[in-house]
């Protein structure tokens, strides 16, 4: 027979007999900490989780503002580092990083002022270039035609566009074999 003990967290989806007796708003706050100590996340995404613990939206809309009052929800600042560690790191594209920031429930507007601050055209086509580069190094003996398909195929999962792949494509063979 398992035993949980008092200090287990409850399954996602439900309050403790204890959480249902104290203060509704207070009680979101706890989780929403308990949440921001793993990772930084958007108002939408800290939102989804009250929902799913049952939380009264009443409740999750009154913590939420409070603890965004004290600084620690920011979705400008959540954009703007996404923006810059994801474009760095994984080499993802104006298109890619829009649709993974849209789906944690970032605004438009926040979006666009992250991307325009974070990725300029020379930092998206040198990161396509470096991408490239990387990937060159393990094709030798590939026929050009094949390597350019398999190229632009991966620079358009990063969701750069065809013209800039193959244009960085191009550039690249032409550099190392040409």
């Amino acid at each position: 027979m398992v035993t949980s003990s008092p200090t287990d967290e409850p399954p996602g989806d439900l309050l403790t007999d204890q959480d249902q007796h104290a203060d509704p708003v207070e009680v979101a706050k706890q989780i929403i900490l308990k949440q921001l100590s793993h990772s930084p996340k958007t108002r939408y995404q800290l939102a989804q989780v009250l929902a799913k613990r049952n939380v009264s939206p009443d409740a999750a809309a009154a913590a939420l503002d409070r603890i965004a009052e004290l600084g620690y929800i920011d979705d400008a600042a959540f954009a703007r580092a996404w923006v810059e560690s994801r474009h760095r790191s994984r080499g993802l594209a104006h298109s890619v990083l829009r649709r993974e920031l849209t789906q944690r429930g970032v605004d438009r507007d926040l979006i666009e002022e992250a991307l325009v601050e974070g990725v300029s055209v020379e930092s998206e086509r040198a990161a396509a270039r470096a991408l490239v580069d990387k990937k060159l190094r393990s094709m030798t003996g590939v026929a050009d035609d094949a390597a350019t398909r398999r190229l632009v195929g991966m620079l358009n999962r990063k969701g750069y566009s065809p013209g800039v792949a193959f244009a960085v494509v191009r550039e690249a063979l032409a550099a190392t074999r040409g």
